[in-house]
């Protein structure tokens, strides 16, 4: 009874056993199968999805400190980032050579639709130069003002950057703030003029305009043009002779930094992590220096650009790690991790991002709370830039306060969910954070401090409890050419903003700086600059404290009701057309009431903008055929006075899809 199971399970074993020898020689006329070393020597180009490459692990020690370039992209948005980093993976034989190679690194599928760069991605690149073999660590960046964050993460990673400059549009806004990004951190940079190929392009002009506003010398720019790969390979040469290895040392104890992650619902949390002392491998007990966690390392492994299984990761080395972090708290962005038993000095980490816009987000259904809840949870664990605080409404119910860098960061978070979350949300109208200074010494023991912060207008505190209002203002750079100054500087001034500095970059392109209040730049001001400027000024800002302004509440009223979540913070100045623009929109999501409605926005007790929506009438006088004039007027007065009491007793309840109408559309005033 017990010996044929026995043999059979051993039969079993024995037949797998063959199976797995035969795979590996092959077929008897096929000859040996070449292996991955070997294919990397020859430069064959290798696809990292199979499931054998998953299983066969790389050897990282074969790569030196020496013999290891950390780098990232950087430029304005659409000068060819991502489409530069698939010429260098086709190049490096990472990625296959096919016409289908665009945006390999943008994986999101919001990223896809756009044609923009969302998130920081990491590919790791085995090059050959002059018979030496190179491990690359590269990160594609975006180049949106609103994800500089990304940008300064991936910053912390590298030792160079490649500037990408677009040959046609020259240098632009976000071009000269990833520069001071980069010249802050003390990085090598290295100018890359792209898209030489296009019929108007001018790189001797962009040369100049790079020597002029950065003081980099013109022979170190590189002309290329990364959709045809024309000199796309002196870049990768430029890149090992010019950008320095990183410091560290691989005897010392381990010392690794969380600089970004993603949340994998089978396998918790993934961590990208970059090495700068000591070395990690699967089994190795880890702490964070966060939390005070031990984690065990499950698997360790480079982006190729798809996860790569390796023995060990070294000091130097940009790869990622997965340890049985199930809850998202726990990844911290920034984080240390080290062995156990093994404590070294906490990395500096990141300084945590300011949220510029706040916007109250709700389930549209209060019983998919929980879900939304998770929701949240797990994507903020790949975007840390968002903040979350619980917040409730009495017309939206349960929800969340969340603080964003920008609109588009709100924009492409709500679509983010929406696509990988399927769930659909009630997003309120963006407002910024203000503070205010408390006068009385009651106050400040009340709420503990001197200023507070106020990010949801309905906390707004009344003009006799403060000393003054202060809102937020930014540093905004203008790139614009020459023939469109004075339309600038009119959109500028209709702003409230003030002018800084001027100068000329070349012939015809001018640089401004203004000092903008961040309310007024906030929703719709890049769209009137571009409408304007033709789509060639471009738009960049940096926080720049706060300053004392005339704020006021308004508040929003449905027959003498306060509506709480319409209640918005406006300049004295605005007061008046902003309430006349919310109330007219009111009116047309309204439905019609058997009762007059009053939409009224007031500051105070003092009304300043008023519409009226008409109560549905029966036509009392029907039944009239002529007669006394006395007749009609008595059955006109009864109706009026069955309308009035009607009004008293009669609660108008906003309905949830005119909430969503006047919310969604305010933003395109």
């Amino acid at each position: 009874m017990w010996t044929p199971a026995g043999r059979g399970r051993w039969h079993g074993r024995a037949l797998r056993l063959w199976a797995a020898a035969t795979a590996r020689r092959g077929p008897p006329e096929s000859g040996p199968a070449p292996t991955r070393a070997a294919a990397a020597a020859a430069g064959t180009p290798r696809s990292p999805d199979g499931p054998a490459d998953r299983k066969e692990k790389i050897d990282m020690s074969r790569f030196s400190v020496e013999n290891t370039r950390n780098f990232s992209i950087i430029a304005h948005v659409d000068h060819g980032k991502s489409t530069l980093a698939d010429r260098l993976l086709e190049l490096t034989g990472t990625i296959d050579k096919t016409k289908n190679n665009k945006q390999v690194l943008d994986k999101l599928q919001v990223e896809r639709e756009r044609g923009i760069t969302v998130k920081a991605q990491t590919a790791s690149l085995f090059y050959n130069c002059e018979g030496k073999q190179y491990l690359l660590n590269l990160i594609d960046t975006p180049g949106h003002v609103d994800f500089s964050y990304e940008v300064s993460r991936s910053l912390s990673a590298c030792q160079g950057v490649l500037l990408v400059v677009d040959a046609n549009e020259g240098i632009q806004a976000q071009t000269v703030a990833n520069f001071f990004l980069a010249f802050e951190a003390q990085l090598s940079i290295i100018p890359v003029i792209n898209k030489i190929d296009l019929k108007n392009a001018d790189p001797e002009r962009v040369e100049k305009q790079i020597e002029k506003v950065f003081d980099i010398p013109r022979n170190e720019s590189i002309k290329i043009s990364a959709k045809l790969g024309t000199n796309v390979e002196r870049v990768l040469q430029a890149v090992i002779e010019r950008i320095p290895p990183p410091k560290v040392h691989r005897k010392n104890s381990l010392k690794a930094l969380v600089f970004d992650s993603t949340f994998d619902q089978y396998r918790g949390v993934i961590a990208n992590v970059a090495l700068f002392d000591g070395m990690v491998s699967k089994g190795d007990k880890i702490v964070s220096a966060h939390t005070k966690k031990t984690y065990e390392v499950n698997e360790v492994g480079v982006l190729n650009p798809n996860e790569q299984p390796t023995h060990k990761l070294y000091a130097g080395q940009v790869g990622y790690l997965i340890a049985g972090m199930k809850d998202v708290t726990e990844a911290q962005i920034g984080d240390t991790l080290y062995l156990h038993k093994q404590p070294v000095e906490p990395l500096p980490g990141f300084k945590s991002a300011k949220p510029m816009v706040f916007a109250g987000m709700y389930p549209i259904d209060q019983s998919e709370y929980n879900n939304l809840k998770s929701a949240v949870e797990k994507l903020t664990i790949n975007d840390s830039s968002v903040t979350v605080h619980r917040d409730s409404s009495l017309a939206l119910g349960a929800g969340w306060r969340l603080g964003f860098l920008g609109l588009l960061h709100m924009e492409v978070f709500n679509q983010r969910l929406e696509q990988e979350y399927n769930a659909s949300v009630i997003l309120t109208t963006p407002t910024v954070p203000y503070k205010a200074v408390l006068s009385s010494a009651k106050l400040i023991k009340e709420y503990r401090e001197k200023e507070i912060t106020i990010i949801n207008p309905a906390q707004f505190p009344d003009k006799s409890k403060v000393t003054e209002y202060l809102e937020p203002v930014v540093l905004g750079t203008i790139i614009t050419p020459d023939e469109y100054i004075g339309k600038v500087m009119m959109l500028c001034q209709a702003r409230r903003a003030v002018q800084k500095n001027m100068m000329y970059i070349d012939q015809n392109r001018v640089m401004l700086k203004y000092l903008f209040p961040l309310n007024e730049i906030v929703v719709d001001f890049y769209d009137s600059l571009k409408s304007l400027s033709s789509g060639y000024a471009s738009f960049d800002y940096e926080d720049a404290g706060y300053q004392t302004a005339e704020l006021v509440k308004m508040d929003i009223l449905l027959n003498g009701n306060i509506v709480e979540e319409l209640v918005t913070i406006v300049h004295k100045d605005k007061a008046h057309s902003v309430g006349k623009i919310i109330c007219e929109r009111l009116k047309d999501s309204l439905p019609r009431q058997l009762f007059e409605i009053a939409i009224q926005a007031a500051i105070g007790s003092k009304i300043i903008a008023r519409e009226t929506v008409k109560a549905y009438r029966k036509n009392v006088l029907a039944k009239c055929y002529g007669g006394d004039i006395t007749r009609k007027m008595k059955l006109l007065k009864r109706q009026a006075e069955g309308k009035k009491k009607l009004r008293k007793i009669g609660n108008i309840e906003v309905p949830k899809d005119a909430f969503i109408k006047v919310l969604r559309t305010q933003s395109d005033k």
